[in-house]
């Protein structure tokens, strides 16, 4: 069965501005491109768009799905601009949380706090004596009550794991924080096991698969093995949301924990719809929490440089065992001394032929590191939304001197830098119209200034080929996706209005119309 795509504005983005009238699609492949009149009488189906503009599929480059489900289905405290604002939202919600349950809240950030205050230990528990956990925005630190600290047998005899902190008070009593790797101690008293688990996971990724849907997105890269117990439960849940539909692309990320045992059990997936990825590490953490590591100090926090998670020795070693598997490293590093740790270990065991490693995030860089990059297989992955997120507070974090080469992606590009467009999803919101509008704008919708960072700015075009070609690239499959072009998968993004068209307000309002995989219409909004 052929069909035919046509009546609308189709972009190829191969070229700016380069359109095509129709797109001929067989077997979920694109056969031909053209005038409508000609391809026509080829076709046993014809789609209409309407008037509606179509774009070569949105992939995230950079999420993390199933944490996205969770985000929906649990308590979202990134609303909270004040810390009594986030207490009364936890009184709310332990008031409905079942007795056997744990109460989860996702996204604090006392960053939007007018107090900066973070809330105590004490003030948790005065609130419920269930078990609590509460995700920071950035995901790399967490605030536990009592109750919880108890099930994960954390006192204050525990030491700091490597590549973590306890938080406590000056006087060394426990204060709730659980930094990195220390959070992992309470993750892991969490039960991850059995059936009804595996159907949890399920469900959630359900919720979130339908939600990429709605958005445009017809895949993500995303990083999930190593959080949900055994990675066989996760695994186990793609294989029966995705594997039964074949209604979304997924390229999934191996964490370090787990990726020499998932090789040497020589995992089936199901490919081109569940692909596995590369190994996935960490450097450092994040600026929200003042744990990226940064060559030199804090400029709010003279005594502190941030943290890398693991020494140089650790990270080459899992570096060379991901080059003795034939694969490529993802790694997360947002601090300059982060990024040169990773481009340090890269340089010695550079990746093989026909595969890019990927930097993940590179907010922070310097024209040495930029310069060392550019001979690199690598492809970085961005998230324009960082900067109205981060912005005005992480000036005063990194001070003027590091302003240039903070989140400063139209120097990687102009410097022939590949990268890709991604949310980090749950981090930020996942709808790639508000990311290419930070890209494009560097601040908050109706902001009142020029943007953080101005000449930082990318064109429309460019932002919006950073979700497709930009994505393609980041696992070596540009020949096959990222363009709408003969040979190409059938994946597209169909929006009700033209995002090159009329202000980047205006471009706020597109909403997906359908969302296309392997030519099925897998999303149709039929309002």
């Amino acid at each position: 069965m052929k069909q035919l795509w046509y009546g609308g504005k189709i972009y190829t983005m191969e070229k700016e501005n380069e359109t095509v009238e129709a797109v001929l699609v067989e077997d979920g492949k694109i056969v031909a491109i053209g005038a409508a009149t000609v391809l026509e009488s080829q076709a046993d189906e014809k789609y209409d768009l309407n008037g509606a503009t179509m774009y070569p599929g949105f992939v995230d480059s950079h999420l993390h799905i199933i944490s996205h489900g969770e985000k929906i289905s649990r308590l979202d405290l990134s609303t909270a601009a004040s810390l009594e604002e986030m207490l009364e939202l936890l009184r709310e919600a332990a008031k409905h949380t079942p007795s056997d349950q744990w109460l989860f809240g996702e996204g604090w950030n006392e960053n939007n706090f007018s107090d900066s205050k973070i809330p105590t230990l004490e003030q948790l528990d005065n609130i419920t004596n269930k078990p609590m956990m509460l995700t920071r925005i950035c995901h790399h630190q967490v605030l536990v009550n009592s109750k919880a600290l108890e099930i994960a047998g954390i006192t204050e005899a525990t030491e700091d794991p490597d590549g973590g902190k306890i938080g406590r008070n000056v006087d060394g009593t426990l204060n709730g924080r659980l930094i990195e790797r220390a959070k992992d101690l309470v993750e892991a008293a969490i039960p991850k096991e059995g059936e009804a688990y595996i159907d949890y996971l399920s469900k959630t990724l359900n919720l979130a698969i339908d939600d990429l849907l709605s958005k445009g997105l017809t895949g993500g890269h995303s990083e999930d093995m190593s959080y949900f117990g055994h990675y066989m439960n996760p695994l186990t849940a793609y294989k029966r949301v995705i594997g039964e539909k074949h209604h979304f692309r997924v390229n999934l990320l191996r964490h370090n924990f787990v990726f020499e045992q998932m090789m040497k059990d020589n995992i089936s997936y199901d490919e081109p719809f569940i692909e596995p990825g590369g190994m996935k590490l960490f450097a450092d953490g994040a600026l929200g929490g003042s744990t990226a590591a940064l060559s030199k100090p804090y400029a709010d926090d003279p005594n502190n440089s941030g943290m890398l998670i693991q020494s140089n020795e650790e990270l080459e070693s899992y570096l060379k065992m991901a080059r003795e598997y034939h694969e490529s490293v993802a790694i997360h590093a947002i601090g300059d001394a982060g990024a040169e740790q990773v481009i340090q270990a890269l340089e010695k065991y550079p990746v093989q032929e026909g595969k890019r490693d990927r930097l993940i995030h590179g907010c922070i860089l310097r024209e040495d590191l930029v310069e060392r990059l550019k001979k690199l297989s690598i492809v970085i992955d961005i998230q324009p939304l960082f900067v109205p997120s981060d912005f005005p507070w992480v000036q005063a974090r990194l001070g003027k001197e590091r302003l240039e080469w903070a989140y400063a992606w139209r120097k990687l590009l102009d410097r022939g830098i590949m990268c890709a467009n991604g949310t980090d999803s749950p981090i930020e919101d996942v709808d790639p119209i508000k990311t290419i509008y930070a890209a494009v704008e560097r601040k908050r919708p109706n902001d009142d200034h020029e943007g953080y960072l101005p000449d930082e700015k990318l064109s429309r075009f460019e932002a919006v080929q950073l979700y497709t070609l930009g994505s393609a690239n980041a696992i070596c499959k540009e020949h096959e996706r990222g363009l709408i072009k003969v040979g190409y998968d059938a994946d597209f993004s169909i929006f009700d209005k033209d995002l090159f068209e009329g202000t980047s307000e205006d471009m706020l309002q597109a909403k997906a119309i359908k969302t296309v995989v392997a030519g099925k219409i897998v999303y149709e909004n039929n309002r």
